[in-house]
This record gives C-alpha cells, sequence and structure tokens, in this order.
C-alpha cells in the first residue's frame, strides 16, 4: 500500500488539476489534453517522480480521459444532429493508424526529447488560438483520396506525440476545409476517441519503471479516475461561463497562457 504522505498530497493536486481542466475545456472549447501533460509533468515532478520516462506517463494518462469525455461529448454532440458522421468514417481509420504509431514512437522516447516536441507542437496551437482567424479556408471540402490518406494518420500521429484528443488538430483542419464550426467541434470529438482507444491499449502494455503509485504500464490509474469525476463536475461550469461572457478575449489569454506553458517545456527540454 502506497504512503498516504503521498497519497494525499498527489490527491489534492489532481483534484485541482481536474478542475482547472474541466471549467478551460467548457469555457474555451479546447481539449483538456493540452492542460493536463503539462499538469501532470509538473505535478508528478513536484512529488518526486522526475524519471527519464515521466513524459510517457502523462501523455498515457491524459489519452486514457480522452476516451470517456470524448465519448461523452459524441454522444451529446450526436443527440444534436452534429456530427458528420462521413468525414468521421472516412478519416477515422487513418487517424487510427497515425495514433498506433505515434504510440510506438512515445514508448522510445525519453521525457526531455518529448518536452520538447510537446513545446513545439503547443507553440503552433497557441499561435493558431491567438491569431488565426475564422475566414481562413485552403478549400471548400474536406480532402478525399490521396489528400486525406496522408493528412489523416498526421492528426493522429501528432496528437498522440502530445497526449491530446482530436480538438486542437481536428477543429482547425475541419474549419479550414470550410467545415461549420460548430460541426468541426463535434466531429473533432469522435477523432478524440479514434486517437485515444488504440493508443491507450498500447500504453496499458508499455511498462514504465520509477512511476507513480497505481500506474498500469503507463496510465497512473489514480489520476485518471480524478481527473474523469472532477472534470465531468466543473465542465458545465465552463460551459456556463462561456454563455455569460465573450469567450473570444478569454482565448487569446488562454492562447498566450499556453505559449509560456510551451516555451518553459522547451527551455526544460533543453535543460536549462
Amino acid at each position: 500500500m502506497p504512503d498516504l504522505s503521498l497519497l494525499l498530497p498527489m490527491l489534492v493536486l489532481l483534484l485541482l488539476i481536474g478542475g482547472f481542466a474541466g471549467v478551460v475545456a467548457g469555457l474555451l472549447g479546447v481539449g483538456g489534453g493540452i492542460i493536463l501533460v503539462p499538469a501532470f509533468f509538473y505535478a508528478f515532478g513536484y512529488l518526486g517522480y522526475a524519471s527519464p520516462d515521466l513524459m510517457q506517463i502523462c501523455i498515457a494518462t491524459s489519452l486514457a480521459t480522452i476516451i470517456v469525455t470524448s465519448v461523452r461529448s459524441v454522444l451529446s454532440h450526436n443527440r444534436k444532429g452534429a456530427v458528420d458522421w462521413s468525414i468521421l468514417r472516412g478519416w477515422a481509420p487513418g487517424i487510427a493508424v497515425g495514433a498506433i504509431l505515434g504510440m510506438l514512437v512515445v514508448a522510445q522516447l525519453r521525457t526531455a526529447v518529448l518536452q520538447g516536441i510537446f513545446g513545439g507542437l503547443a507553440l503552433v496551437v497557441a499561435l493558431y488560438l491567438g491569431l488565426g482567424r475564422s475566414e481562413w479556408r485552403l478549400g471548400q471540402q474536406m480532402p478525399k483520396g490521396p489528400a486525406r490518406l496522408a493528412l489523416s494518420p498526421g492528426v493522429g500521429f501528432l496528437s498522440v506525440l502530445m497526449g491530446i484528443g482530436g480538438g486542437s488538430f481536428g477543429v482547425p483542419l475541419m474549419t479550414l476545409f470550410n467545415t461549420p464550426i460548430h460541426r468541426a467541434v463535434a466531429t473533432a470529438a469522435g477523432f478524440g476517441v479514434t486517437i485515444a482507444v488504440p493508443a491507450v491499449i498500447g500504453f496499458l502494455l508499455q511498462p514504465v519503471p520509477d512511476a507513480p503509485p497505481m500506474t498500469i504500464g503507463a496510465v497512473n490509474i489514480p489520476a485518471f479516475l480524478v481527473i474523469i469525476a472532477m472534470t465531468l463536475i466543473t465542465a458545465p461550469w465552463g460551459v456556463k461561463l462561456a454563455h455569460a461572457m465573450d469567450p473570444k478575449p478569454l482565448k487569446r489569454v488562454f492562447a498566450v497562457f499556453l505559449f509560456l506553458v510551451a516555451l518553459n517545456m522547451l527551455r526544460k527540454a533543453l535543460g536549462w
């Protein structure tokens, strides 16, 4: 039985992380994974688990939570008829292949490299959140044929490298190809399931040395359970706040916050 002096601080930190991630996800419509991965890293590191494989645990545990939140989200959106199943069916196989490849790559990389990858990709997401325009277009419909074959694995691969669901890459991709934003958000929830399920199955079979208590493979079970419980409670609070105020300036504030988190990850990756 793990020492309570370790479990209690871990529980408190996870409650705070889950609460914050749920509010931000509900308020700004961004996936919780982009918050959870760095939050897990700092929390577990603070508790003394700063191993060379810590980022694997952070990414895998974040993806495990995304299975539950994405399934719940896609079912909710589907009841409103917002999910574009033709896009989801066409893109899901390639996304799943990319997610599996991403899991295999993450399993071979150490924390410093994964920090650098997360930091670099998070900079791209932050810049799009802060500077992107709704009128930007690359085409009038989602790519098919060879273009889809090339792009769909990239969505799964990059998402797993960051430990995030389908929103951060899927929503911009779909809106750039003229998919209405509400349909893009709803369909990206389905992307999240397609990304997380195969990746997490692989991570559960990937043991990590010097892991926090009650970790199976690379997935920390207490973190998974606490985050799910807290986000289910606090995400509706964020939704209510979004309806009570204009979320656009808040999204830009979050972009700055994410930009700074990304820079700090890059700093740590470089050993500064």
